[in-house]
């Protein structure tokens, strides 16, 4: 499916970051702040001038719940249901000109030595909304 954007503008991407604990649980605590303490400054850069639009870090994966709905049926799992060392431990919402600059940003996280960033462009939901005949949300509900 060709990408529904024009390249140069500015796009939205979500830089998912998954983590392995074991690769986590290896770094020396002091190791640990100074690369989390050059990352939060890093952020702060990237949100002053206008590149970085939100970031959380999630709790770990044992807390999450899943939910599945299969023929009627709602299940609900704990944690996530993958087997898989790395876990979703957090994402970035930025703003670049293209999916390259994108992943040029992601790589400046210390993430990808520890698990991996997923860089993933946003859709735009209003024209998805168009698409299917949804009606436009309302400025107070939006």
């Amino acid at each position: 499916m060709a990408p529904s954007h024009m390249e140069g503008a500015h796009m939205q991407f979500l830089m998912l970051v998954y983590t392995d604990n074991a690769l986590m649980d290896a770094i020396p605590e002091a190791e640990y702040a100074a690369m989390m303490r050059g990352c939060f400054a890093h952020a702060d850069e990237l949100r002053e001038d206008g590149t970085l639009l939100g970031s959380q870090q999630l709790e770990p994966a044992p807390t999450a719940r899943t939910i599945r709905t299969r023929d009627g049926r709602t299940s609900v799992v704990d944690g996530p249901f993958a087997e898989t060392k790395e876990m979703l431990a957090g994402f970035n919402l930025i703003e670049a000109d293209s999916l390259e600059e994108a992943v040029r940003i992601a790589a400046e996280f210390p993430w990808s030595r520890t698990g991996s960033i997923e860089v993933r462009p946003i859709r735009d939901m209003d024209a998805v909304r168009r698409r299917v005949g949804a009606a436009m949300p309302t400025a107070a509900n939006a």
